[in-house]
């Protein structure tokens, strides 16, 4: 434990415990330490390693078994609730959210949603409280940094609650889960902004949260991956957020091409290029990533690469809809689509 002399010791401890059992260090069911053993391995009193097992059982992190001990709850009912944890917020998000909306009130389900802001810890802890609260299933989209968090999906024990990975790029084939092919979304992308116009292209990231994004790495690896292969005379160049693009940049590299990660920055973009009197799609034209209906009503109506939110949504819903035991079908990788429009 970090020491930290403002807050009483009773809480640091109960803090401490508190993580380990909604991060599984502690398992389900699994015997937590006596009072001897707290009081021996945190050196404090009888009196203080009482009262933080009385906090845990409070809270309803624990149950007392006379004679037994102390154990880690586990829920015996669930209720009809689906948990979604996602990362951050954004258009694309809110449209997959409100699709599973839909999915969960057509079988008599709410969806309840929660944000991790890209932290691993929160993610897990958020996971470990709706497991503990016996919540009927989990849709994670996991934190953008998916290795500080795959050990800990491997090694989870979800009882009679269901978790689903979506919309991820690492979930391995050890867990459930709906995702999408960004590989083959970019090379779409990548296709349609080549024929279109003669010159270098720029990938536009929307970097506006802490930590590593692997979804934009991913994206930025293979866009320079299929420019290699397939055209070595072009540049890809990248900038890490629309505020930075200017009409010397654009001008001095010879962009032609713009693929934006979200929808938000797409319009943002485009705007920038019309305020600029650069004619969209005969001198740059654009790409989004995402196709929500901003991309639809903005104008011009912006070409996007469709994410299948509503697929993922109905997928995972299926998943979720089948018996634990049944493992036949339990991963879908969706194939994103170029939808062409104005720009």
């Amino acid at each position: 434990m970090q020491k930290n002399y403002f807050i009483p010791i009773y809480q640091r401890l109960t803090e401490f415990y508190h993580q380990k059992i909604l991060s599984q260090e502690y398992l389900p069911d699994q015997r937590i330490d006596s009072i001897t053993r707290i009081m021996d391995r945190h050196n404090v009193s009888r009196e203080t390693a009482k009262l933080v097992l009385k906090k845990l059982i409070d809270e309803g992190l624990v149950v007392s078994k006379a004679g037994k001990g102390t154990f880690i709850n586990s829920p015996k009912s669930l209720k009809k609730i689906w948990g979604m944890i996602v990362p951050f917020y954004s258009s694309n998000i809110e449209q997959l959210i409100g699709y599973l909306q839909e999915e969960a009130k057509k079988r008599g389900r709410s969806l309840v949603y929660y944000f991790d802001y890209n932290n691993a810890q929160d993610e897990k802890q958020l996971v470990g409280t709706m497991l503990l609260e016996g919540y009927e299933a989990i849709i994670v989209v996991p934190n953008y940094n998916e290795m500080t968090t795959s050990e800990f999906y491997r090694k989870l024990i979800s009882g009679n609650t269901k978790v689903m990975l979506v919309d991820n790029t690492m979930a391995g084939s050890y867990f459930r889960y709906v995702i999408q092919s960004y590989d083959l979304g970019v090379m779409r992308a990548l296709e349609y902004l080549v024929q279109r116009n003669n010159g270098n292209l720029l990938l536009v990231k929307n970097e506006i949260w802490k930590g590593r994004n692997l979804v934009h790495e991913l994206m930025e690896n293979t866009f320079r991956l299929l420019i290699g292969e397939r055209y070595p005379d072009l540049q890809l160049y990248v900038i890490d957020r629309v505020s930075d693009l200017n009409i010397s940049y654009i001008q001095e590299n010879r962009i032609c091409g713009l693929l934006c990660c979200i929808d938000t920055d797409a319009i943002r973009a485009v705007g920038r290029l019309k305020q600029w009197s650069i004619k969209i799609p005969e001198q740059v034209s654009v790409v989004s990533y995402g196709d929500t209906e901003l991309t639809k009503l903005f104008d011009p109506a912006i070409t996007a690469i469709d994410c299948k939110y509503e697929e993922m949504a109905r997928r995972t819903a299926q998943l979720l809809d089948e018996n634990q035991e049944n493992r036949r079908t339990e991963q879908y990788i969706i194939q994103p689509e170029l939808i062409i429009r104005s720009t």
